[in-house]
């Protein structure tokens, strides 16, 4: 089955970039994505770029949007190209066409990230030579790898069990977009309009949490809900269902 998902894998990013409709967006995307995370950010921040939790935050954002701009061609693309029959059609199992999909948008998510966590690091080193070579510390770096891989697999179980249902790719990302919205605007929203004294509250405990511990605990949460939409995808994955009127 992994070569059969290989195969999936290959024939997704094929047509997302290898399409000439496609490449030149394609490369634009990952251009500013690179630059904005991997260089002008580090830029602006400094050696601190290395230290700060910040990070964390900035690249879980950018791998799931990567990884929307991708996910929501999944089936809802296949659909809209008529090429899913042909898809449902093949030797390939349901377990190989889900994993092929969820991993396709996963390891680009996922691996544009890595880039710009590294590029970061060079960007920084560069820049700001005084006091030698330096790298990310070590919860900051395994923060950034471990969620960054988590938010893509949110956003890409997320994303399939939405393309399995939506008539058009377009569709799925305006539905996609919606809940991602939502998911970080409330609480953006929600901590303007607390009280400014309750503010205060807050970031001095979170000054003084133990940072370790509150990832481990959202890195669990966040493995749970993936784990929770994966099984979701597959129990909706029927080939039967797919083809919509």
């Amino acid at each position: 089955m992994i070569a059969d998902i290989i195969t999936l894998v290959w024939k997704e990013w094929k047509e997302i970039f290898l399409q000439k409709s496609n490449l030149r967006g394609g490369i634009l995307s990952l251009a500013i994505f690179i630059g904005i995370s991997g260089i002008f950010l580090p830029l602006q921040a400094g050696r601190e770029w290395l230290s700060s939790p910040l990070g964390l935050f900035i690249w879980l954002w950018f791998s799931v949007f990567m990884v929307l701009s991708m996910v929501t061609d999944a089936f809802a693309g296949e659909r809209e190209r008529h090429t899913l029959e042909t898809l449902l059609a093949s030797r390939l199992s349901d377990q190989a066409i889900l994993l092929g999909k969820i991993a396709a948008s996963v390891i680009y998510g996922w691996g544009m990230s890595i880039a710009s966590i590294l590029l970061g690091a060079v960007t920084v080193n560069i820049a700001f030579r005084e006091g030698g070579f330096a790298f990310y510390q070590t919860q900051v770096w395994l923060g950034g790898v471990v969620f960054s891989l988590l938010g893509c697999l949110l956003m890409s179980t997320l994303g399939v069990l939405v393309s399995l249902k939506a008539p058009t790719a377009r569709a799925a990302y305006q539905k996609l977009s919606s809940i991602l919205l939502v998911l970080f605007l409330v609480p953006t929203l929600g901590m303007n309009l607390v009280p400014e004294e309750t503010q205060i509250k807050i970031m001095t405990y979170l000054a003084t949490v133990n940072l370790a511990q509150v990832m481990g605990v959202a890195a669990i949460v966040l493995l749970v809900v993936d784990v929770g939409l994966f099984f979701a995808a597959r129990s909706r994955f029927q080939r039967e269902k797919l083809l919509l009127d």
